[in-house]
């Protein structure tokens, strides 16, 4: 059997397809400097000679060929958008932090660059000349770049993966939290705890950016309880949280939840302002999307720093493999969530 990055293979290799044993090299890594036909010419010598790439010894070889260039580390693009799409409350579009991309492609041996669309005039045929002129070849878009802005991109010579279902279209490959997971966990947690009517309460666009599987939960979970039990999911009818005052009102005089998962902004006091309820107390409460700033707060923890470890990998994976485009069946990778107890659902 004859290893990748052999001298004495390469040298075989190459004397059988007539070329020298650097364009061999180039033709195992998927380099895009090779011309086709003489990289099919490689191929086929290579297995008339039963030629086989040694992972190990490739895998030592991209962390070298990353050192060599230009004396600085290898570059991702994490690709953003200026404005929030719904308007929401906080900065919950903002899916991932730049920390938490960059913790993990520092580990790998790479750096990253933050870009905005639509900032300065970053159009995506202006950022795909400057990914080239940076030597950029892999890239994450976050989940709250407009799909009309990306849909007719040049994909063709880059790694891509997204985070979150915000970008359903170009598919690429995908990190995300596993919200239908979450939630039943958070559901069945909170029957333990003697909660027996379960209210939801979000906006359409957390709905739509989950790819709909707040819906889907809510309605899975309810599908098995018995009709006086059962809270109809409020998706409110406006994305700005701070409009849908009287629809919560209406809602909550109609359904009488004894806990209820939803926005830590706003809707804990339209809570208290019903009959004057205790909060916690009288009713349980639950964030949907827990951060470390809700520290007060019980809620389902999204472990955003692990989906953005995963997107990171997802690109550098096809890095590593001379993977390149939109991919024919792309991969998911779905994080587990997390439920953090704060006490805002005390057991009854």
């Amino acid at each position: 059997m004859i290893t990748c990055l052999n001298t004495s293979a390469l040298k075989q290799v190459a004397e059988a397809a007539g070329v020298s044993a650097m364009t061999v090299s180039r033709v195992m890594r998927n380099s895009a400097l090779v011309r086709p036909e003489t990289s099919k010419r490689v191929l086929l010598a290579a297995e008339r000679i039963n030629y086989q790439p040694d992972p190990l010894a490739a895998r030592l070889m991209a962390a070298v060929r990353r050192g060599k260039r230009t004396g600085t580390k290898a570059t991702l693009a994490l690709v953003r958008h200026t404005k929030a799409q719904a308007g929401g409350t906080e900065d919950f579009h903002r899916y991932v932090k730049l920390d938490e991309v960059k913790s993990r492609a520092e580990k790998l041996g790479y750096g990253v660059d933050e870009m905005f669309l639509g900032e300065n005039g970053l159009t995506p045929q202006r950022l795909r000349s400057i990914l080239k002129a940076r030597g950029i070849e892999g890239v994450l878009f976050s989940s709250e770049v407009p799909e009309k802005q990306v849909t007719d991109f040049d994909f063709s010579s880059l790694a891509c993966a997204s985070f979150g279902y915000g970008l359903l279209e170009p598919s690429l490959h995908r990190a995300s939290t596993n919200m239908m997971q979450g939630l039943l966990s958070a559901f069945g947690w909170l029957e333990e705890r003697g909660y027996r009517r379960i209210g939801l309460a979000v906006t359409p666009w957390v709905d739509h950016r989950s790819n709909h599987t707040y819906s889907g939960a809510i309605r899975h979970y309810q599908a098995g309880l018995p009709r006086s039990r059962r809270v109809p999911p409020l998706f409110f009818p406006e994305n700005r949280l701070a409009e849908n005052r009287r629809g919560f009102s209406k809602w909550m005089k109609a359904h009488r939840p004894d806990a209820i998962v939803s926005f830590n902004g706003l809707v804990p006091d339209w809570i208290r302002e019903e009959g004057k309820l205790e909060l916690p107390g009288d009713i349980g409460f639950l964030i949907h999307d827990w951060t470390e700033r809700d520290a007060a707060w019980s809620g389902i923890n999204h472990n955003r720093q692990d989906v953005a470890a995963a997107a990171v990998d997802l690109v550098t994976t096809q890095l590593y493999h001379g993977e390149h485009g939109r991919p024919a069946v792309p991969r998911q990778v779905l994080i587990p969530a997390t439920l953090v107890d704060r006490g805002t659902c005390p057991k009854r």
